[in-house]
């Protein structure tokens, strides 16, 4: 199956980026000078990012409110039209988190629900709406330089609290622009037309902005300890054992997924979710196996890289008995066996979190 491409797609060619495949989708994995060039931007200066392989759901009109407060685990009512909130879609059966979404309150009955990219159709089979991820395109500008680049376009959005969104235009086209982002960083995401993305794009680089690629988008976010769908997220993990039950909201009487949640509280978590951190510049990796100095296996890496803010590698790993901060685990095997400590999260504190 050919992949598909975003507006932006010759846009990252002439840039020179070196592409993947992601989720069905074509896309710039990094540019010239480098993933770890990119995420030095994005934690020093600004960086944007083409992430219009993520999905949009347009939900809308007479109950559509009660379509999104009763499919997923966050509260709705805690928002307003002109937020966004995080949430998470959770499979009936055993509680396990289908996807993690934004969800964007645009106006009065109208939502628009964000996927992860491979995930669309499964959020159209639950809420229904009109899949308009093919017309628009989003980039996301991150960084402490983020907000001044973005408040040159609209001197209000300057004004912006996080998780708003308000409208933008630009190009003579509409769109909006939320406060929302990936990386720890803070900053803002602009979804525009397709026919006028190339031309934002252009500008933010303008203006200051390194493009940047998915690879660092992914150091980035497992810096600030955010979860990867297929990785933190995922079949047989539950919002609690990732660490994330403060997406779930028991006060609703019905969600999708609820008694199924419940149950699996009962029974007990399987396991919980730790950073590891190591000592050398030797990335950790997914599926390396975590072991006591005695021997005894207490769980698994679930994503792992370098990072380039902290010079070591690092990862996020699910464990099935307690483990401490401080404590010291090992990876790897005979001769290759490395000491890793177990650290707070996030490795790199989330810059929107101090403001």
């Amino acid at each position: 199956m050919t992949a598909k491409t975003t507006a932006l797609f010759e846009t990252h060619r002439q840039l020179g980026a070196k592409l993947t495949d992601f989720g069905g989708w074509e896309m710039p994995l990094s540019y010239p000078s480098g993933t770890i060039a990119e995420h030095l931007a994005c934690r020093r200066g600004a960086a944007v990012f083409d992430v219009s392989h993520l999905g949009t759901v347009v939900v809308e009109g007479s109950g559509a409110r009660d379509r999104v407060q009763a499919a997923l685990t966050n509260n709705i009512d805690k928002v307003a039209p002109g937020r966004a909130q995080y949430t998470h879609l959770l499979d009936p059966n055993d509680a396990s988190v289908i996807d993690d979404i934004i969800v964007v309150w645009v106006a009065e009955e109208r939502f628009f629900v964000m996927p992860n990219a491979s995930n669309t159709e499964n959020v159209i089979g639950v809420l229904g709406g009109t899949d308009i991820t093919r017309n628009r395109s989003v980039l996301a500008l991150q960084g402490p330089s983020a907000m001044g680049i973005a408040a040159s376009f609209d001197p209000t959005i300057a004004e912006m609290k996080r998780f708003r969104v308000q409208e933008f235009r630009f190009g003579g086209e509409d769109g909006h622009v939320s406060t929302t982002g990936y990386t720890g960083e803070q900053g803002v995401e602009f979804s525009v037309p397709n026919s006028v993305a190339p031309q934002l794009f252009g500008e933010l680089i303008e203006r200051g902005a390194i493009p940047a690629g998915l690879g660092a988008r992914d150091t980035l976010r497992l810096e600030a300890g955010l979860p990867l769908h297929g990785h933190e997220l995922g079949p047989g993990i539950t919002p609690y054992e990732a660490g994330l039950g403060w997406v779930v909201d028991l006060s609703k009487p019905e969600f999708r997924g609820r008694d199924a949640l419940l149950h699996q509280e009962q029974s007990g978590r399987r396991y919980s979710l730790v950073g590891v951190m190591a000592s050398s510049r030797q990335p950790l990796r997914a599926d390396m196996e975590l072991r006591r100095p005695e021997g005894e296996l207490v769980g698994r890496v679930s994503s792992g890289n370098f990072s380039p803010m902290l010079g070591v590698g690092i990862g996020l790993a699910f464990v099935t008995s307690p483990v401490a901060v401080h404590d010291y685990l090992e990876v790897g095997q005979g001769k290759n066996v490395r000491r890793v400590e177990v650290v707070d999260l996030p490795f790199v504190s989330k810059a929107y979190a101090k403001t």
